[in-house]
């Protein structure tokens, strides 16, 4: 036999043990015999069949394998192999699986995904690890799908058609027979369930069941950013009929149950578009000179009731959600705008923590319950941050939300320049416990009556944001303090920040320092004293928003669980969601406990709520990366506009493929393309996070400031691509 031959002969051989291995380990519990094996791994002439007989047989004199019966064979597998974990799909359609407890994720070729999504909780074996190379592994069982139903374009056919989805990350098209195709039109962006995927089917099956509209309308991808995370944007007709029916008028047997607070000098601050007003502040001054301050939430627990399908559907939402040119909300609007919204000169239901306070924010007393109150006034920031600044009543008629000038009464001014004073001590108290100050910068967007965007700006957190934010956090610390301290300890709902990963933080540390900042490790309150001269540091600077996300990037994520940690961001001991139950569905579970524990209940088992906590985090989740993608296609459809413009930018982000940079004036992020780089071919450098010309020498790095054009702007995949003109010298 020739070398030639031999060597085939040999690679034959290990392409057949291989698929031995695949067929025996994908279902380790099951035995196989040399026919099923060979239709599984392809191999049909006699001479291939003739060596996986052989093989087999090998393999079981080495003890390799197991035969069970005559002929039949099973995978020798140590169950340690096997582990359960969540899929990641990258952009090149390959995967890790990120398995709990493990520090090193589990890398999965496109070849050996099986069927599994991203997102999907799967079975992956993971193969004896070689020396200095990562983990691998193969999904052997998909556990959990992540999500059944998909965005995409209809690409019609005589007689079927294909949907192609337009999640980078869906690496398939879905097949949609004749009959399961309803409405749709070739080009149409549509919502498609997945039915089935059969054994030998290229494409999984599916079924239209929503027609979003066409591609690149408004509407229409405003509804495929919620749809791509499972979020609605209507109520189900039934759950609209029965809170219309819901009796919200204030009754006088239901106030003699409650504290009357409506005499109390009361009032709203939310932003100038707020439609929903879920907390108030009422203020007096006391004999003793003390003050006493009620934080007034509104009692959405009144109306919201158990075992409702107006709960169930709060519940599955679980959070409303803030788009660029909308909220879609948790409850009706009967509720979220009508009935528990706290407009001035209405009677309302509130649920309440009212405090005595001393001259320097220290409380002296404490009293929580259900109350009524009557608001007598409705400010926006704009306007209280005016009364602050200014010490005077009289709004102007630029910032007035009446549409003219008009003045406030001195009892306001006085509560709200007071109140002011308070939320001060209280934050820098907090920042002196260690507390960390991200104030980082939002962008909003004035839009056109066609909600098309006319300009870019930033909002930013004044003293009279800083008031609200101090004496909400209060009501929050101080109902968790009320139920965490007490004996025996008692199922409640709390909102978690754990401690930063350390290695995180020192990859921070490593991109910072390339703009002369730096974090200091010697121990918990020096690193928190650092990370808050770091983001102090950085305002006004081009680099602000970079440094800021990645600071935010470097924490824990905040999430709701029942077994208390404390609150690392805040650093707080005790800290729940207790002031926003229009729009969070944990705080509804907050008031519900708060008040049966009040009421004297005995504690409910913790399990029911930790599980409805992982959904609220999970759904929170959702919610933020939706508010996230509407931003940027926004962002996408202003740039529209200015593709003739040079933009003075920030490298963002660099990877092998290509550089982010994101435009200092108005916080646009678009990618430049390394092969769209003209003089050069450049490499990326991972440890220096910047892309070098191979002949030039010439660097792009991290922080670098360029100046970009707009390439391309794509609504439909929400992606912006510039070109580079060159650095900003």
């Amino acid at each position: 036999m020739t070398k030639k031959k031999k060597k085939a002969k040999n690679h034959r051989k290990n392409e057949i043990t291989k698929g031995i291995f695949t067929v025996l380990e994908k279902e380790p519990q099951k035995s196989f015999n040399y026919k099923q094996i060979a239709a599984k791994i392809g191999v049909e002439d006699a001479q291939d069949r003739n060596l996986l007989i052989k093989r087999l047989v090998e393999l079981k004199e080495n003890k390799r394998i197991i035969e069970e019966g005559r002929g039949d064979y099973k995978a020798v597998v140590s169950t340690k192999t096997f582990h359960t974990g969540t899929v990641d799909i990258t952009g090149r359609g390959n995967a890790y699986i990120i398995v709990e407890g493990m520090d090193e994720d589990v890398f999965v070729p496109f070849n050996k995904l099986n069927k599994a999504f991203h997102r999907d909780t799967v079975e992956v074996y993971i193969f004896p690890k070689r020396n200095g190379k990562k983990l691998e592994g193969e999904i052997t069982k998909i556990l959990k799908r992540n999500k059944n139903a998909f965005v995409g374009i209809v690409d019609m056919q005589p007689n079927f058609a294909f949907i192609r989805p337009t999640d980078f990350r869906m690496y398939t098209d879905i097949f949609v027979s004749k009959d399961n195709i309803g409405n749709a039109q070739n080009g149409d962006k549509v919502i498609v369930e997945l039915t089935e995927w059969p054994e030998n089917a290229d494409s999984p099956f599916g079924k239209i069941t929503e027609v979003l509209g066409k591609p690149g309308e408004h509407d229409t991808e405003i509804h495929s950013i919620l749809a791509e995370y499972g979020l609605p944007y209507t109520f189900p007709v039934e759950v609209e009929r029965f809170a219309d029916k819901l009796d919200t008028q204030i009754k006088p047997e239901e106030i003699a149950k409650r504290r009357d607070m409506r005499q109390a000098l009361t009032f709203t601050i939310d932003p100038k578009d707020a439609k929903d007003f879920d907390d108030a502040l009422s203020f007096e001054i006391l004999d003793n000179g003390n003050f006493e301050i009620g934080i007034h939430i509104a009692d959405v627990s009144h109306y919201l009731r158990t075992d409702t399908i107006l709960d169930d559907e709060a519940y599955e939402r679980a959070t409303s959600v803030y788009l660029v040119d909308r909220v879609v909300p948790m409850l009706p609007e009967v509720l979220s705008n009508n009935a528990c919204s706290l407009r001035p000169n209405e009677e309302k239901y509130t649920f309440s923590a009212i405090f005595e306070m001393d001259k320097n924010a220290v409380v002296k007393n404490q009293w929580f319950g259900r109350t009524v109150i009557n608001s007598n006034e409705r400010f926006a920031y704009e306007e209280a941050q005016h009364i602050i600044e200014t010490k005077q009543g009289h709004i102007q008629d630029d910032i007035s939300i009446r549409g003219a000038a008009y003045s406030v009464s001195e009892e306001i001014v006085t509560a709200t320049l007071t109140m002011d004073k308070l939320a001060k001590i209280m934050r820098t108290k907090r920042m002196d416990q260690g507390a960390i100050s991200f104030d980082k910068i939002e962008v909003r967007f004035n839009l056109n009556e066609k909600n098309e965007p006319e300009s870019v700006y930033f909002k930013e957190a004044k003293e009279a944001n800083k008031l609200i934010e101090e004496f909400m956090l209060l009501a929050n610390r101080k109902v968790a303090e009320y139920i965490g301290k007490q004996k025996p300890t008692k199922t409640f709902v709390y909102r978690v920040h754990d401690d930063p990963d350390e290695d995180k933080l020192l990859a921070l540390n490593g991109i910072i320092k390339r703009f002369g900042y730096k974090i200091d490790f010697k121990d918990k309150k020096a690193i928190s004293a650092s990370l808050n001269k770091l983001l102090e540091d950085v305002k006004g600077q081009k680099e602000q928003n970079l440094v800021d996300t990645l600071a935010i990037r470097s924490m824990s994520k905040a999430i709701y669980t029942t077994d208390n940690i404390g609150h690392y961001g805040l650093a707080f001991d005790y800290y729940t969601h207790f002031t926003s139950p229009i729009r969070r569905y944990p705080d509804v579970m907050v008031h519900r406990l708060l008040q049966h524990y009040l009421d004297g209940g005995n504690a409910p088992k913790a399990e029911i709520f930790e599980e409805k906590c992982k959904h609220s985090s999970d759904m929170e989740n959702l919610a933020a990366s939706a508010e996230r993608d509407s931003v940027k296609y926004m962002q996408i459809k202003f740039m529209q506009d200015h593709q003739d413009r040079e933009f003075v930018g920030v490298i963002s982000g660099v990877t092998e493929w290509g550089i982010y940079v994101e435009i200092v004036e108005n916080k646009c992020e678009g990618m430049v393309r390394i092969r769209d780089i003209k003089g050069d071919y450049y490499i990326f450098d991972e440890k220096e996070y910047a892309i070098v010309g191979e002949r030039t020498k010439k660097t792009y790095q991290l922080g670098d400031e360029v100046v970009v054009m707009v390439k391309n702007t794509d609504l439909i995949k929400r992606h912006l691509d510039f070109a580079l003109i060159g650095k900003n010298e």
